[in-house]
């Protein structure tokens, strides 16, 4: 079972995200809470899989909240689940340690979905959110490209294969299985490509490949 904190200042929202994972039949809601402070206490005590984070809440909103879980609770995998999608939400929860940004007004499917690739040690953007971030990279995109393969070009032949598995969302038993490496060489790979690239998650390095053309 993958065990979830759900963060919404509204509880009809919960209600209607509980009821959409239940009928996951391998999530378990293991606790609820109506604001940023209160989500970030909840995830020290209870130590979910994935933490599911509103933006707009009180006393402590939920991009703050993430980035406080993603120090406080490492073990916790943070997606943003929201009806916004600007540029500076959508970057500051990436910059913030998020792994998964998802859209209220997507497919019950979709949010299934995420929440298993992040809980999975994978990225997941809502396709809405992912197209916005592509378009938003279109104006620096030759200059972000050059910077993006100078930094892959320091990485060893194998680091860049998987680094390549990482921008095109597989997670760590799927890149084992790709590579015929067994998943703890797979996870020294993907640290040792987070570090010498300096990036903090998955989807940063997921960005990273992106731009330097491994995707």
């Amino acid at each position: 079972m993958i065990r979830v904190l759900l963060a919404d200042d509204e509880a009809m929202i919960r209600a209607g995200v509980s009821a959409i994972l239940a009928a996951g039949g391998d999530f378990e809601v293991v606790a609820e809470a109506a604001d940023g402070r209160e989500a970030v206490s909840l995830a020290q005590a209870h130590r979910p899989d994935v933490a599911l984070l509103d933006i707009r809440m009180a006393r402590l909103d939920g991009l703050a909240a993430a980035e406080e879980m993603v120090r406080a609770v490492p073990g916790t995998a943070v997606a943003m689940l929201t009806t916004f999608s600007e540029d500076a939400y959508v970057a500051r929860a990436l910059a913030g340690g998020a792994t998964g940004f998802l859209l209220k007004s997507g497919d019950p499917h979709e949010l299934m979905a995420g929440v298993r690739a992040v809980a999975d040690g994978a990225a997941f953007l809502s396709p809405k959110v992912a197209r916005h971030v592509i378009d938003g990279f279109g104006a620096q995109r030759l200059g972000r490209e050059a910077a993006a393969r100078a930094r892959v070009a320091t990485l060893t032949p194998r680091e860049r294969e998987v680094l390549g598995l990482v921008g095109a969302g597989l997670s760590n038993p799927e890149i084992a299985r790709r590579l015929h490496l067994v998943e703890g060489t797979v996870k020294a790979y993907v640290s040792a490509v987070l570090e010498r690239l300096e990036v903090r998650n998955r989807v940063q390095a997921s960005i990273v490949a992106y731009e330097a053309g491994l995707v």
